[in-house]
Order: C-alpha cells, then structure tokens, then sequence
C-alpha cells in the first residue's frame, strides 16, 4: 500500500487482549469491547464485563494483540 492510502484508511480503535484471571493466574485472549461477559476458562472467574462500548476489564491485562 503506498502512504496515501494509509492516510486515508483509520485503523480500528478496538483490540484484543490476553487478560490474566486473578484467582487462578490463568491467561486468556479477549476482545476489548466485548458484548457479553467473558468468564476464566478454568475457575470461571468474570474476566471482563460489557458497558455499552469498551469492556470492564476485571483481571490483570497481560498484554495487547496486533
């Protein structure tokens, strides 16, 4: 793509993300704007909960996607 484009394409505001749960220490990827709750994979702790736009995120962010 040459720069022009680039300009005139936005990249997306939202991302994915590897949360840490906080009771188990278990890590899971997530969608920062996620519409339903997301819970632990092992304990079921919430990890994360919607608010209309950007998710609640309850446990420890481990790091960000691209």
């Amino acid at each position: 793509m040459s720069p022009s484009w680039e300009a005139l394409i936005p990249r997306p505001r939202s991302r994915f993300l590897r949360a840490r749960c906080a009771e188990c220490g278990n890590e899971q990827i997530l969608f920062d704007s996620a519409t339903i709750e997301v819970h632990c994979n092992v304990c079921g702790n919430l990890l994360a909960e919607p608010t209309g736009g950007k998710a609640k995120i309850k446990g420890e962010i481990a790091g960000i996607l691209e």
